[in-house]
């Protein structure tokens, strides 16, 4: 008997040993499994002190971005001239199946309603050695803008991991990377979807609709006091329905933390 116990002793120690390496945080794992879906959430300060991680081994494959990549394609765009502020691009009267793209968009429009026809012209105008140029000196997932240039970051091999996006958004706040400061300013505001008293909330959502599964992504940061807080989340997304869950998920992980 002793010598059974002994020999299973490995196993239950390796199960022991796995359970939170799969979830580290149990108050957020709780969150997914009781909303019955599959995913993962990274929520880091500043300065790395402190890190929330649910699934790290999905926190660290690499999924395509859908339209989180409209962070980065903002900042090309702007630098290379594709767009300003000011412009508006006229609507061709394609119904796209979204209302607000259904218009003319400028590029904080076309950014918060998430208008995949206006970054695809914004693709044309920068070009495939465009994105090569920038993605040679911007650390971006996989930096493949390919095969496609109009769909590489919704169905092609461009692909980023939530722990990626988080590096890449601490850089982004820092403005460490080759871009105007006046760009930045252009995008931080932008990406602004909340303000409080408590807190500021930046953000952007993605939905790779072309792919199997469909992945949805919440990236942002929030600023709180003296604190800055980013967050990644990325999900399966089984049906439509499932889309609320980014930024739901997300939310209460930023409550359950004690951040907003």
């Amino acid at each position: 008997m002793f010598k059974s116990i002994a020999l299973l002793f490995p196993v239950f120690l390796t199960l022991i040993i796995a359970v939170p390496a799969f979830c580290e945080d149990r108050d957020l794992a709780r969150l997914f499994s009781d909303k019955g879906i599959s995913g993962t959430i990274v929520i880091a300060d500043l300065n790395g002190s402190t890190r929330y991680v649910c699934n790290e081994p999905r926190a660290n494959t690499p999924f395509v971005p859908a339209s989180t990549f409209k962070i980065l394609n903002t900042l090309i765009a702007l630098d290379v001239g594709a767009v300003t502020e000011k412009d508006v691009l006229k609507w061709d009267g394609r119904d796209c199946g979204v209302a607000a793209c259904n218009r003319d968009q400028t590029l904080e429009s076309a950014f918060r309603s998430s208008c995949v026809g206006f970054y695809q012209e914004l693709a044309r105008r920068i070009g495939t050695a465009g994105y090569f140029a920038y993605f040679n000196k911007v650390k971006f997932g996989t930096g493949s803008p390919t095969p496609e240039l109009t769909t590489f970051w919704l169905e092609g091999d461009l692909k980023i991991s939530a722990i990626e996006q988080i590096d890449f958004l601490k850089r982004i706040y820092r403005e460490e990377l080759p871009f105007r400061h006046a760009s930045y300013e252009t995008l931080k505001r932008i990406m602004a979807v909340e303000r409080t008293p408590e807190y500021t909330l930046s953000a952007k959502t993605g939905w790779a609709q072309r792919v199997a599964p469909q992945i949805g992504w919440y990236v942002g940061y929030v600023e709180s006091g003296d604190k800055v807080w980013f967050f990644a989340a990325n999900m399966d997304i089984t049906n439509p329905a499932d889309a609320r869950f980014r930024e739901q998920v997300t939310m209460e992980a930023l409550k359950t933390k004690g951040i907003i």
